[in-house]
């Protein structure tokens, strides 16, 4: 069986652009769960992303059983901490906060969650996750008490994700924050797509159908869409 980190590095080497659509479980009532499939199912989306900067006791496990009643796309679970682990989803991105020094989100909430992982199928995939300046406060930087990385120095965000794969993470995953001032720019996505090998994930930010192509053609493999379509849900059809 093809797994999901498979297909999205099939898709890297054969061209082929990918998008999630990221669903925060505290903002998503689960009456309403059919209508967003349905959009979901009408946009170019190709994965649902599952997570948020917190939680509240099991309202991610009822989303995502919820949601494998209505779509068949690969729900991938982005937690913000091991509470957030349901089995029920298909993969899981094994996230690594490196552009913070917090040892929480380096590698505190990984070994806490190693014995769900091992009891569960999930298909885990190791991830680098680098925040980017966007000009304000975010919530993910809030949460983590971490500072992003500036946005102007270019050469130590590239070094920073070069230094995931070296790590050995399957996964580059550029973020300026959910609900950010602006995206990560093209420039920046340039040249981590041109000096790094592993597919490469951007999100934060994006507004419209062009940054999302502008950022694609940037470099970025998959794009990651949240607050634009938790806003309008019509998002891809605008």
């Amino acid at each position: 069986m093809t797994t999901i980190y498979k297909s999205i590095l099939k898709a890297k080497n054969s061209g082929d652009k990918l998008l999630a659509i990221l669903l925060d479980p505290e903002k998503i009532k689960i009456e309403n769960l059919a209508l967003i499939a349905a959009k979901i199912s009408q946009s170019p989306a190709t994965h649902i992303f599952i997570g948020g900067s917190s939680n509240q006791s099991l309202q991610t496990d009822n989303i995502v059983s919820s949601l494998k009643k209505h779509t068949q796309l690969p729900l991938v679970l982005f937690p913000g901490n091991p509470s957030q682990i349901t089995n029920k989803a298909d993969a899981i991105l094994y996230l690594s906060l490196i552009s913070g020094r917090n040892p929480d989100y380096l590698i505190e909430h990984q070994v806490a969650a190693v014995p769900q992982l091992k009891a569960s199928n999930l298909e885990v995939i190791s991830t680098s996750y680098i925040i980017i300046d966007s000009g304000t406060e975010t919530m993910v930087s809030k949460i983590s008490q971490t500072k992003p990385l500036d946005s102007t120095n270019l050469n130590y965000i590239v070094q920073t994700a070069q230094a995931g794969e070296y790590l050995g993470h399957k996964l580059i995953y550029l973020e300026a924050g959910s609900g950010a001032n602006k995206k990560v720019s093209e420039n920046t996505v340039n040249l981590v797509s041109k000096n790094t090998t592993i597919p490469l994930l951007v999100g934060g930010g994006i507004c419209n159908l062009q940054e999302i192509q502008s950022v694609y053609n940037a470099g970025a493999d998959m794009i990651v869409i949240g607050t634009a379509f938790e806003n309008n849900l019509n998002f891809f059809n605008s």
